[in-house]
């Protein structure tokens, strides 16, 4: 295999400097519409571009040269470094956030679906940046879909050289790249849209059902409140519950609907298993504050389902705050953190899949130990599973916990009391958003040292990539000819 074309890569990022220049341009009538200055939109468009321009000329020779497996994985990853660079201009230029970590935080935060924010005072902001910042995570959702519509066809690159970097247990719903991305799109335009209106039939204005849209569909949970979705009705809650988990679903599942074939649906083994413990975990919880606490019943039943709903879509909406629930409860969401929901959807931590196959993988070695003899065959979905991807699932599993404890070690390092180091690690990696200690949903990341929200902001990114795609460029077969 040969080794890395630089000009693939200048190209590549090219082009997605030049649609993070479009993105800002939608702002503008936000900021026209609220009589704020576009100023900074203009300028930080200006300049993307300008850069684009010019990354474009030096690798204009490379557009039509196919990229390997290698430029894929290193530009999925310089992607997602030059995006949060990039997105953080108009905080800067605005002087809403007037520091470049702070701003890289923020905007990493939101391209990573993250949800967490160093900002102290959320409504104080222009509703312009609001829009900007809620984008981050719409575009951050999309970005994998934007990548194979717009970037991938044009250099020869298949689905298959960028769908398994993002998860070893995507199932490939068509062969061409560009209609896996364009089905892809319809499904996430469909969830947006439904939002939308459904919100707007509430209490919200068109403005906030857009940025809490976007908040919700790309499991992000940037809200355009302090104190997040807390003093929305019931109504607008609910529907944000569903939406969380329609969005945790794989696409894959609702390209199967559309196509009316059930019997996929049926005998997708990781979409009951999300449906399961989704339900399991939302009982226990609401069970606990019910018997706990002094909440009515409806109450304590929208707020733990709530809570483990946005936990598990790794989301990060709050509405409630739930470091004043009962111990049992707020360990139930630690641990939900590690949780993700589906393969195949825009949630971050570990997913469904993999869990399911570590338990596959324990119940077939309780079932060995039993009966010696036997030979055990783990299938997913009534499809025998490779031994390959078999372990590729479970070293995932390994690697992760092994960079949250390390991530927490360090942030301990840094200064941060044990509580707060071990959930931001976990909510930082897992793209989930609020934590515990003095991370909480009532919290933000703002006092937390410049090196911390550094580390905080690569793991971010780490997660966002599933870690592998980000760790393969540092083993040597990957620089070997």
């Amino acid at each position: 295999m040969k080794l890395i074309n630089p000009l693939v890569i200048i190209f590549i990022l090219s082009t997605i400097l030049l649609i993070t220049a479009s993105s800002f341009l939608l702002c503008i009538p936000v900021a026209l519409i609220h009589n704020e200055p576009a100023g900074p939109f203009i300028l930080s468009a200006l300049i993307t571009a300008s850069l684009s321009i010019i990354l474009f000329g030096i690798s204009s020779k490379a557009s039509h040269e196919k990229a390997n497996i290698r430029e894929g994985a290193l530009s999925v990853s310089l992607a997602w470094l030059v995006l949060s660079a990039a997105g953080a201009l108009p905080y800067l230029i605005s002087g809403t956030i007037p520091s470049f970590i702070n701003a890289f935080f923020e905007t990493a935060s939101g391209f990573t679906t993250t949800g967490a924010t160093i900002l102290s005072d959320i409504e104080s902001l222009p509703y312009s940046v609001l829009f900007w910042r809620s984008l981050t995570h719409w575009i951050g959702g999309l970005g994998i879909i934007m990548f194979v519509i717009i970037i991938m066809p044009s250099l020869g690159m298949t689905a298959n050289q960028l769908l398994p970097l993002e998860s070893s247990l995507k199932e490939k719903i068509h062969p061409k790249t560009k209609s896996v991305a364009i089905r892809l799109l319809y499904v996430y335009l469909v969830l947006t849209i439904a939002q939308v209106l459904l919100l707007l039939a509430g209490e919200m204005d068109l403005f906030e059902s857009i940025c809490h849209t976007f908040g919700t569909v790309s499991t992000g949970g940037f809200s355009t409140k302090n104190t997040s979705i807390i003093n929305y009705s019931a109504y607008s809650q609910y529907i944000i519950i569903l939406f969380m988990f329609l969005s945790g679903v794989s696409f894959v599942i609702y390209y199967y609907i559309v196509k009316l074939s059930f019997i996929k649906v049926r005998h997708n083994d990781e979409l009951w298993f999300y449906l399961a413990v989704t339900f399991i975990f939302g009982v226990l919880v609401s069970g606990i504050l019910l018997a706990n606490t002094t909440k009515p019943a409806e109450l304590a039943f929208r707020e733990g389902f709530f809570q483990v709903v946005s936990f598990i879509t790794t989301t990060g909406f709050v509405s409630a705050d739930y470091l004043k629930w009962p111990a049992g409860s707020v360990a139930i969401l630690f641990f939900l953190l590690f949780a993700g929901a589906s393969t195949g959807s825009t949630t971050g931590s570990i997913k469904m899949a993999r869990h399911m196959l570590v338990m596959k993988n324990i119940r077939s070695s309780l079932a060995r130990l039993v009966h010696p003899g036997m030979v055990t065959q783990i299938k997913v979905s009534n499809k025998p599973l490779s031994e390959q991807t078999n372990l590729s699932a479970t070293s995932f599993l390994m690697i992760y916990i092994f960079i949250f404890l390390a991530g927490a070690v360090v942030l301990v390092i840094t200064g941060l009391d044990p509580l707060t180091a071990v959930s931001a690690s976990a909510t930082s990696l897992g793209n989930v958003g609020p934590g515990l200690g003095t991370i909480g949903p009532v919290f933000n990341f703002l006092h937390l040292p410049a090196v911390s929200k550094l580390i905080c902001s690569l793991l971010m990114i780490i997660g966002r990539l599933e870690i592998y795609t980000f760790f393969i460029l540092f083993t040597r077969s990957f620089w070997r000819i």
